[in-house]
């Protein structure tokens, strides 16, 4: 399996650095592109719609509890592009809301995941995260 590129669209430093630390374990990432709010993120993929040398990354880890715009209005706007709807968004959240599930589960995420409170845990379902996403599923090439 080839590496893949990832855009992490997330607030908490912590969690940033525990995440690259994860996938970096298994040198299956070739770029990280990190977001920290939502403003910030919409503009990041605005950028890469509009700017051909950028690459589409094949996978979105997403937070929901984002300054600024939330992780739901971030994953409508990535949703209703024709260019973006097939990348995969997982959102990785410490909300366990029914209404966040269900509300993520509307807007299109191809999964929703609650982020486990201890490091370990949380370092666990990042490489779960990896192995399903990078070693199992196929992932769609992109055009622009």
């Amino acid at each position: 399996m080839e590496p893949i590129d990832i855009l992490l669209i997330e607030d908490n430093d912590g969690d940033i650095l525990l995440t690259k630390e994860a996938l970096e374990t298994k040198s299956m990432i070739n770029h990280m592109a990190i977001a920290k709010n939502g403003v910030d993120a919409i503009a990041y993929v605005n950028d890469m719609l509009e700017n051909s040398s950028m690459i589409f990354p094949d996978l979105i880890l997403l937070d929901i509890n984002l300054p600024k715009k939330n992780g739901h209005e971030v994953l409508e706007f990535i949703k209703t592009h024709k260019q973006l709807k097939q990348i995969p968004v997982i959102v990785l959240t410490t909300s366990s809301s029914d209404k966040d599930i269900f509300t993520s589960y509307q807007h299109h995420a191809n999964c929703y995941i609650t982020k486990p409170v201890d490091i370990m845990g949380f370092m666990d379902t990042i490489s779960k995260i990896e192995d399903f996403w990078v070693n199992i599923v196929r992932l769609p090439k992109h055009y622009k």
